[in-house]
């Protein structure tokens, strides 16, 4: 398994440096145009690609290199270019390739690589092969294993995010009508909004494992390879098992993670901004502001509501799929989704917060927030947990703890529908707080202090009492 290569610049690899990069292969390699801006460098004999030098990203955002590649990893003050160098599989030279390539490119334009060991300058020659059709650029998104029914990426760094060259990957295989199955290494995390990409059938993200050979990263179900893709072992008895590396008890885990999942909706309007409730909730969760968004990982852009609602704009009637980060001394990172809907506009955002051992989850600020969501931002649910689990947020192939819920906010419009009379009195021993106005509140559901699971089942008998099945964040 070969690793991508990533050169972290202070300056724009311009096209001269680009090609001083490619002539890592020598003079008798073919270059073809690829998606979004890639160079795909292509094989002389057989015109399979060896390396794709995507499109360099400039990243504003501090800490992204930290976060997805490693403490190790010294990336250039901001803002610097991220450029990532895909190696294929298929070829044994095609790694050492991608890392001159890379190296090239720091030698010209300064910065790092990572890996830090990968970084040379040689000429790479690659062996002659046997004649085949040419790659097209619609085949430059390419994957390493192709079936009738499943794409297999194989993938390892540190913690492997929704980039863009995966997200568009995962377009391409959805629209398709394939299943998108991701193999790495057990050492391997996910970032959250990934993790969230490949939640439910058909996509798997699947984990090499030395006892089992494969298992299921976020399930834990023992995995083999049939009919060309990964599905689940089954006994005689029709039933699944599960890997003990999944299963296996740890050490307690004593990071926790802070889930806030809510909505807001809003009259469509020539002066509405949005990102202003993600705005308050990060602020009132946080003391900041977050610190970057973007489309896809490694986050780039500075914060700003306003470049947010342009993109947002642009995109419409479509729907609009964001991320947000916050500063490195607090894990932090939302997934944010704008569409329209035949009321307005609605943001659907799930904020996630990192704690360590010693550090307390701001509980006493969720009803301030969901105050100030209802009477600000036209709040329309809320839930809130808290878990057990990685205060970097990075999610590991191994069971972790389910959140459990904190508290419920539901928003004015809903218990005015429901009746405030119904609404106020759930049949569980809960004592709802009005939010808002008195002729037209909203109501604020304390449901516990994140320790104790029993909460699911308030939870369930609040959500049959008001008809409504909130989203867990």
């Amino acid at each position: 398994m070969m690793k991508d290569v990533i050169a972290l610049t202070p300056n724009m690899p311009d096209s001269w440096a680009v090609l001083a990069g490619l002539y890592a292969g020598g003079p008798d390699l073919e270059v073809g145009s690829g998606h979004d801006g890639a160079v795909i460098q292509l094989h002389a004999a057989d015109g399979r690609p060896l390396v794709s030098l995507e499109a360099p990203l400039l990243v504003h955002v501090d800490g992204e290199a930290e976060r997805l590649l490693g403490g190790e990893v010294t990336a250039p003050p901001v803002p610097y270019w991220w450029s990532e160098v895909r190696a294929s599989t298929a070829v044994p030279e095609a790694g050492p390739l991608a890392g001159s390539v890379a190296g090239r490119l720091t030698a010209l334009l300064g910065g790092s690589v990572w890996p830090a060991g990968a970084a040379t300058t040689e000429v790479v020659r690659t062996a002659a092969a046997e004649t085949v059709a040419a790659t097209s650029d619609d085949d430059a998104l390419t994957v390493d294993v192709l079936t009738d029914s499943t794409a297999v990426v194989l993938a390892d760094r540190p913690v492997l995010a929704l980039t863009a060259w995966l997200s568009a990957i995962l377009r391409k295989v959805t629209d398709a009508g394939l299943a998108l199955h991701i193999v790495t290494p057990a050492h391997v995390r996910l970032s959250l909004p990934l993790r969230t990409a490949l939640a439910g059938a058909p996509n798997r993200w699947v984990v090499q494992d030395p006892e089992c050979g494969y298992y299921d990263g976020l399930s834990g179900a023992v995995l083999h390879w049939q009919n060309g893709t990964f599905t689940p072992v089954v006994d005689e008895a029709g039933e699944r098992s599960a890997a003990k590396a999944f299963t296996a008890a740890g050490p307690e885990a004593t990071e926790r993670q802070l889930g806030v999942a809510f909505r807001v909706t809003h009259r469509p309007d020539d002066s509405l901004v949005l990102g202003r409730a993600l705005e308050a909730a990060w602020t009132a969760l946080t003391g900041t502001a977050p610190a970057g968004w973007g489309t896809a990982e490694p986050v780039n852009l500075r914060w700003s509501t306003g470049q947010l609602t342009d993109l947002a704009r642009d995109r419409a009637p479509e729907p609009t799929h964001l991320l947000a980060v916050g500063h490195p001394d607090r894990p932090a990172i939302a997934t944010h989704r704008v569409t329209r809907t035949p009321d307005g506009v609605a943001e659907d955002i799930t904020l996630t917060l990192g704690y360590g051992e010693n550090e307390a989850p701001p509980l006493d600020a969720i009803e301030p927030l969901a105050r100030t969501l209802v009477a600000e931002h036209g709040l329309t649910s809320m839930l809130v947990t808290l878990r057990r689990a990685r205060r970097d947020l990075a999610v590991p192939p191994r069971f972790e703890a389910p959140p459990i819920p904190v508290s419920f906010t539901l928003g004015a419009g809903d218990v005015h529908t429901i009746g405030l009379d119904h609404a106020r009195r759930p049949p569980v021993e809960l004592r709802p707080v009005p939010l808002g106005p008195t002729a037209r509140p909203a109501l604020y559901y304390p449901l516990g202090d994140g320790t104790d699971a029993h909460a699911w089942t308030v939870l369930q008998q609040l959500s049959a009492h008001l008809g409504v099945a909130p989203a867990a964040s």
